[in-house]
């Protein structure tokens, strides 16, 4: 219902995996959520116990089992990620300018989902918000130039 109202909608989330107790029918309902959802942005984590907390001191998901739901759920992840990325090019979208980037000539900025964009400007641009025009989609970040 959310991206009926919002096709332009971009989700985020957190996830832990491997917490105590997790079988493998929670995780593939972890998976399935993930898979429904699609993700622009996610975090996610192999659990580990903290002293003091209730979880501690239940028995914990195997190290190697935990490892590779991890990289299961970072590979669906990673794809979502660069899919939602992928449908950003040849978009205008409004990018505020927060740094010098690694590039002579180029700095580094997040548009409205947080994605980091890169494009060509001059440093006295930084702090501003300007229209740029994405033209490609990195493995972590946007390229775009300036629109106007």
């Amino acid at each position: 219902r959310i991206r009926e109202a919002r096709p332009d909608i971009a989700m985020s989330g957190d996830f832990i995996v491997g917490f105590p107790g997790e079988t493998e029918a929670d995780f593939q309902a972890t998976l399935d959520l993930v898979a429904e959802v699609g993700y622009a942005h996610a975090y996610s984590f192999a659990y580990s116990a903290r002293p003091g907390t209730p979880a501690a001191g239940r028995p914990e998901v195997d190290a190697e089992v935990k490892a590779e739901r991890l990289a299961r759920l970072q590979a669906l992840l990673t794809a979502q990620q660069q899919d939602f990325q992928n449908g950003l090019v040849g978009k205008l979208l409004p990018v505020l300018l927060e740094r010098p980037g690694r590039l002579p000539g180029q700095v580094a900025g997040r548009s409205p989902y947080l994605n980091a964009v890169h494009l060509e400007a001059g440093a006295d641009r930084i702090g501003s918000v300007v229209v740029a025009r994405i033209l490609s989609s990195g493995s972590n970040s946007l390229h775009a130039a300036l629109a106007s």
